[in-house]
């Protein structure tokens, strides 16, 4: 496997102090490094699955781990390298999977996502993460499809994070097999579990798995409880804003109020003082499904928050429980105004703005709605209205990043984009931002 020419003087350059970069030269090293890092990866689950080839269950002893007193290839590539029991079990799924010594074993609709981490244009998590959410090919899915969904996530994994891009493949395979969404919400709910092992010091673990509904409730809990350590939204009711202020100085980190704040809610159940625990932003689940998906009996639904797609037949249980908040949208997918003149945006307005960003709307950011603050997009003090198209959700740091930093968030054509400050781009040429809410791109996908 060849290195660019260039890499080992990048390497050389790096090893002085850092502090002596420039800010392009600093970036520019990190991303020799991680262009390297993948090349070095690629070679090394290639070397995993051969060591697991090697070992494969038909050798029984005479296979190379157990020859060599290891039980499994990915324990024996552990003592190897020295790395986390997760490092090597996804080397040798990976390396097994997408880069075997015959690249004719590799599934056609995975083939350019193995030419991609061969050639180290794509890492190993991202591979896997694109191998897991795309799936196999079924009766509603063919590998043609499969094929052209793995070259647009290839596309993609440069400029998405990896946890961004595993969620955007599982976006995918639900649009095209929107048939099978039940059959993966069951999969994945199959999976949960929780498990509490007494430790030899006198302290219990807790581990666990959460199905996407569940973690939902979980997660919207947990947030409630220590959002204000965490960089959550700010408060305008005075109470809130207290009780924010306590948390904060709190002499307990923030894992610590977290797991108090769980054992307290078991121990009380329902019966929870309001205010108590969680304070007034009591922990809510939304779930967003259009009305045509809901009466056709077909789709999908989405739970804030949750990239997994749920079943119709879950939505229609949430309908049941809690009822049904409609939300029309006119052609331009812009939310129908249910305009009040006041400064802050209302409780339904905001459901609104949940149901049509989907979180914060600031290109590459991935708070959830739970997170997230109304924005004027007209500045109320310069006569901006309150209205849901002159609004959308902003996380605490871009609402903060436009206000101070010279961003500017503006619509056009139904659209909207965010412009840059000169100092970052003379031109200050428009970014688009589109919604994060699934329901919003199906709606676009149904349109076009």
């Amino acid at each position: 496997m060849n290195f660019p020419t260039d890499t080992y003087s990048a390497i050389a350059d790096v090893s002085a102090t850092p502090a002596s970069l420039t800010d392009p030269a600093l970036l520019e090293a990190q991303r020799v490094l991680a262009d390297l890092r993948r090349h070095v990866d690629a070679a090394a689950a290639r070397i995993a699955a051969e060591i697991a080839h090697r070992s494969r269950r038909e050798l029984g002893y005479d296979g190379l781990a157990q020859r060599l007193g290891a039980r499994t290839p990915e324990l024996l590539v552990q003592q190897v390298t020295g790395a986390t029991a997760r490092e090597a079990q996804t080397l040798v799924r990976v390396g097994s999977s997408l880069a075997p010594s015959d690249p004719a074993t590799v599934p056609a609709w995975l083939r350019a996502v193995s030419a991609a981490v061969v050639s180290g244009r794509l890492s190993l998590d991202a591979a896997d993460a694109i191998r897991a959410g795309l799936g196999t090919p079924s009766e509603s899915v063919s590998a043609d499809s499969l094929i052209t969904v793995a070259d647009a996530l290839i596309a993609l994994a440069a400029s998405l994070p990896v946890e961004r891009l595993a969620a955007r493949a599982r976006q995918l395979r639900d649009e095209l097999d929107s048939a099978g969404v039940a059959q993966r919400e069951q999969h994945l709910r199959d999976q949960r579990y929780l498990r509490l092992t007494q430790q030899g010091d006198g302290m219990t673990r807790l581990s666990g798995l959460l199905d996407p509904e569940s973690a939902a409730i979980v997660v919207a809990s947990f947030d409630a409880a220590t959002s204000p350590r965490r960089g959550g939204p700010r408060f305008v009711d005075p109470t809130e804003a207290a009780r924010a202020d306590e948390l904060v100085a709190d002499e307990r980190t923030t894992e610590q109020i977290a797991l108090d704040a769980f054992v307290e809610l078991i121990r009380i159940g329902t019966l929870a003082d309001g205010g108590t625990i969680l304070g007034k932003r009591k922990p809510s689940v939304s779930v967003h499904v259009t009305a045509r998906d809901l009466k056709a009996r077909s789709g999908a639904a989405h739970i804030d928050g949750q990239a997994s797609a749920m079943s119709i037949a879950t939505a229609e249980r949430f309908v049941c429980e809690v009822g049904i908040v409609s939300i029309f949208f006119d052609p331009q997918n812009q939310v129908v105004n249910v305009g009040r003149n006041e400064r802050l945006f209302t409780y339904r307005q905001r459901v609104a703005l949940i149901a049509r960003d989907g979180g914060c709307l600031f290109p590459g950011c991935e708070r959830s709605p739970e997170w997230c603050e109304a924005h004027h997009i007209d500045e109320w003090q310069h006569g901006g209205r309150t209205d849901l198209a002159r609004g959308v959700l902003l996380c605490r740091h871009h609402h903060m990043l436009v206000h101070n930093n010279g961003w500017k968030v503006i619509l056009e054509n139904g659209e909207y984009a965010v412009v840059p400050p000169a100092s970052i781009d003379p031109s200050r040429t428009p970014i688009p931002a589109p919604s994060k809410s699934p329901l919003t791109r199906r709606e676009v996908a149904a349109a076009s």
